[in-house]
């Protein structure tokens, strides 16, 4: 029987690990990693520490590590999660090189992580710790991954409530891979599925597809979801209209397809329209044609051709940037008790 381990392979490389087989595990002490990534979050870095740890030492028959990527902070975040991992041997503190964003700050967290189960975790503490000893739980029963759904989200604007139903009832429209409705990153993975996910080559990530794409045995759990502990949401309106977007281009071909559709409807109701002119010239007459009616039909085919356009600019700019096979991230340094 195959066991989990304390590390995984690096990027690219492929093993299967897990720790189930036939209903049944054989470690003793499971190693549960949380990574949380961390901008300009110093006003809160306490506070978060103070929540999260009691709550990890409670799992019974585990150990935990929390996996801290500093994704290029400007004020004092850095300082606080190094105070921390001085003071805690299980804090571990990845330092990027700049600002890549959540999604690769997320990526670098996986990547280094060494636990049999490891858990994304925001540091606004908007999702419960205490729900991860829930969530530990069904892992043991023999689920892969386990999803911590939201309940409700009063604590976000209406706007952005019904924004983000709209993004979810779209995107698993168009998408060849469905991302479950109110679910975050929020989630708890197995050694298996992390191992799965990191060998996944692509540059531009949208975790919560790619988290879906793998698949897995996977079970849910719901929870009413806080507010913020403190500071402010660094997703503003645009971050979250542009990471829609990328959600909508990264898991599916339909936006695409769908202009060669609309572009055989156009030119079927050309052709009918070319064979009723034909007719009504035939009956009555040529007339002087209205100006207004071919400004409008050039405007609007015009239109058309400059979204069509835009939208395969996604996709070309999307194999652009995938072909440079740049990182999706750099570590400047990685910090752990004693060696900062």
């Amino acid at each position: 029987m195959l066991q989990y381990t304390r590390g995984g392979p690096a990027r690219g490389e492929a093993y299967l690990a897990g720790g189930y087989a036939g209903g049944t595990r054989e470690s003793q002490r499971d190693l549960i990693s949380l990574v949380v990534p961390f901008h300009n979050e110093a006003a809160i870095t306490g506070a978060f520490f103070d929540a999260v740890v009691p709550v990890l030492q409670g799992i019974p028959d585990s150990d935990y590590e929390i996996v801290c990527v500093n994704d290029g902070s400007t004020d004092a975040t850095l300082e606080r999660l190094i105070a921390a991992c001085d003071a805690n041997p299980r804090v571990r503190v990845i330092d990027l090189s700049r600002n890549f964003g959540k999604e690769a700050a997320l990526t670098a967290g996986i990547d280094l992580a060494d636990g049999a189960a490891v858990i994304p975790f925001d540091a606004d503490l908007q999702d419960p710790p205490e729900v991860i000893p829930q969530m530990v739980a069904r892992w043991r029963e023999g689920y892969d991954v386990v999803l911590a759904k939201r309940a409700e989200r009063q604590t976000d604007t209406y706007a952005k409530r019904g924004t983000a139903a709209l993004f979810y009832r779209v995107h698993n429209a168009i998408s060849d891979t469905e991302i479950p409705e109110n679910a975050g990153d929020f989630r708890l993975m197995s050694r298996q599925v992390v191992d799965s996910l990191k060998q996944l080559p692509e540059n531009r990530r949208f975790m919560k597809g790619l988290f879906a794409w793998v698949g897995f045995r996977t079970t849910q759990i719901e929870y009413v979801r806080q507010a913020r502990v403190g500071g402010e949401s660094k997703f503003s309106g645009w971050k979250l209209w542009n990471f829609a977007i990328e959600g909508l281009t990264s898991f599916g071909t339909l936006p695409l397809r769908v202009w060669t559709y609309l572009g055989g409807a156009t030119a079927g109701f050309a052709i009918l329209y070319a064979a009723y002119l034909i007719l009504r010239t035939a009956v009555r007459g040529v007339d002087v044609p209205g100006y207004a009616s071919i400004i409008t039909a050039v405007l609007f085919l015009g239109g058309v051709q400059l979204v069509g356009i835009g939208v395969i600019g996604e996709y070309v700019g999307r194999i652009y940037m995938e072909a440079k096979r740049r990182p999706v991230y750099i570590v400047r340094r990685t910090y752990r008790q004693g060696q900062s």
